[in-house]
């Protein structure tokens, strides 16, 4: 890959330490706490500055909440080449790595708690997070399906389905019991156990596929 140059990488590199810092400010003190002041101290930039990134809080916002569902449907994006099953197995951990993180937590509790008095809060992050996301895993699915992979009447269930199996269940639990965050091996569980069953229920070979999961998830890999 082509090296960027220096004044556009400079640029890039600002723009993520600014994200990072928003997420940070955005997490603490919620969409409504937030102010354009505390991100550029947060990030140690001049307001001006954090200005001519982002003129806005919401496109801040916005920016934030894309980039990291981006992050998550990097490998639909660009596959590994390794095929469907790995493809799918490093989206779930990618998806729980993101989401898990205790600012990504803390956040969405308190965009939660935020929504009755402040609707156009829960719209922005569901626009620029989840909608966002989910249009990124139907694209992928209906690329298998027309590839003879996967088999399914109605993409939108398909990807609701398999973000669903992967990762409700222990994600709903650290919302709303922040001292009991599952560890790395509770999340394996349920990832291969939602994969087994979205691969069960939408896979054009199920037992060859099924077979290649066992294989990437054994223990001594």
């Amino acid at each position: 890959m082509k090296a960027l140059p220096r004044r556009q990488q400079n640029r890039l590199n600002r723009e993520r330490a600014i994200l990072d810092a928003a997420l940070t400010v955005f997490a603490a003190a919620g969409y409504s706490g937030t102010t354009m002041d505390a991100v550029a101290a947060e990030a140690g930039v001049t307001k001006p500055t954090l200005y001519s990134y982002f003129p806005s809080k919401e496109q801040l916002f916005q920016a934030m909440m894309l980039r990291k569902r981006d992050l998550m449907l990097d490998v639909f994006e660009h596959p590994g080449g390794k095929g469907m099953v790995a493809d799918l197995l490093s989206f779930a951990w990618a998806y729980a790595d993101t989401v898990m993180r205790p600012e990504m937590l803390s956040l969405a509790r308190l965009i939660i708690g935020e929504v009755q008095r402040f609707p156009e809060i829960g719209r922005a992050y569901q626009a620029s997070g989840p909608d966002h996301l989910l249009r990124g895993i139907m694209r992928y699915l209906e690329a298998q399906r027309a590839e003879g992979r996967l088999a399914f009447d109605d993409a939108e269930l398909a990807a609701q389905d398999l973000w669903g199996l992967i990762l409700s269940a222990p994600r709903t639990q650290a919302l709303y019991m922040p001292d009991a965050t599952p560890d790395r091996a509770t999340l394996a569980r349920y990832i291969h156990n939602g994969l087994k069953v979205f691969l069960k229920a939408y896979s054009a070979t199920p037992a060859a596929d099924l077979d290649q999961l066992a294989a990437l998830t054994a223990p001594d890999r």
